[in-house]
């Protein structure tokens, strides 16, 4: 069994490939994918070759952890069944290529309980399970009251925090993405005079930023750290030691994340309308992968496999 996958030989070198895939076995099944999200996080730091040491990290690599896709084939102890939708956080199944995250590829094979059965209604706004979760699982512990960015894990992380009845305010300095907003305000720092704020979740990535969010915080306030970096983080002591500040950083999303996301889902108090702005067919991905990283107008792009076998 094979499969057509994105492949980064190198940093910015980027090609579709034909790769062999491991043979499944009884607790796995394989995944006909539909769609795939391009992580302007994660993956712009593997496609230019940023990203910090991390496990599983090295080229060539299939990238890719927001999939969906139907169940073609289940292993019998793999808990699922043949013509289920679901959800694929990324595979390990390509042999000597290494998958970090391996999703982005028109079939894969992976343990059954990996794969999370998700409703029909979603489609391919399926593939922000990911990122929905990772919101839900930085504010788990407190509700912020300011998000800085408005991407799309800023505005799932506002949506989220509205789900929870809080009222939080955006900071977005790119005009571009400062629309969108509901039942939530979105602002830029010098128009914003607060320097109170209890809590502040920072989703930009941006390892400059620590000594202004300080001075925006409450004595005893924390800033959460829900982007991923790629330079080392530093901030000058005394405002923080003034502030008793608290930091806090939170890692990839847990199962409970996911079946709360999935619960608000449920009950029509999350939507992940709108966060979807451009698509594009497997085949174009080179070009697709360049429009999601460069194109500030957009928050998150897709691929479409199904053209793909």
């Amino acid at each position: 069994m094979d499969t057509v996958a994105v492949l980064l030989e190198a940093p910015e070198r980027l090609v579709l490939s034909r790769l062999d895939l491991t043979p499944p076995g009884e607790e796995d099944i394989v995944v006909e994918v539909e769609w795939s999200g391009i992580s302007t996080g994660t993956e712009r730091l593997l496609w230019s070759g940023r990203m910090p040491p991390f496990p599983g990290m090295g080229y060539p690599l299939v990238p890719g952890y927001e999939s969906v896709g139907r169940v073609a084939s289940a292993g019998p102890s793999s808990q699922r069944r043949v013509g289920e939708r679901v959800f694929v956080p990324g595979a390990k199944c390509f042999g000597a290529v290494r998958g970090l995250f391996g999703g982005a590829a028109a079939r894969l094979v992976l343990p059954g309980t990996r794969a999370v059965p998700i409703d029909e209604s979603l489609g391919e706004a399926g593939v922000l399970m990911a990122l929905a979760a990772t919101a839900q699982h930085a504010i788990a512990q407190e509700l912020p009251e300011l998000i800085i960015g408005h991407g799309v894990l800023g505005r799932l992380v506002a949506r989220l925090v509205v789900a929870a009845g809080g009222t939080p305010t955006v900071w977005e300095t790119n005009p571009a993405r400062a629309e969108g907003a509901a039942g939530y305000r979105v602002t830029v720092p010098e128009e914003d005079a607060r320097r109170d704020y209890r809590s502040i979740c920072d989703v930009s990535g941006d390892s400059t930023l620590l000594d202004s969010l300080v001075q925006r915080l409450a004595p005893g306030g924390e800033i959460v750290l829900a982007g991923f970096y790629s330079a080392p983080l530093s901030f000058s002591f005394p405002p923080a030691f003034m502030r008793e500040a608290r930091f806090r950083v939170t890692a990839e999303w847990r199962e409970p994340d996911l079946v709360a996301v999935r619960a608000l889902l449920d009950a029509g108090r999350l939507s992940l309308d709108g966060l979807i702005t451009h698509r594009s067919k497997a085949t174009a991905a080179q070009d697709a992968y360049r429009t999601a990283f460069d194109d500030p107008a957009c928050l998150k792009m897709i691929l479409d496999w199904r053209a793909c076998s």
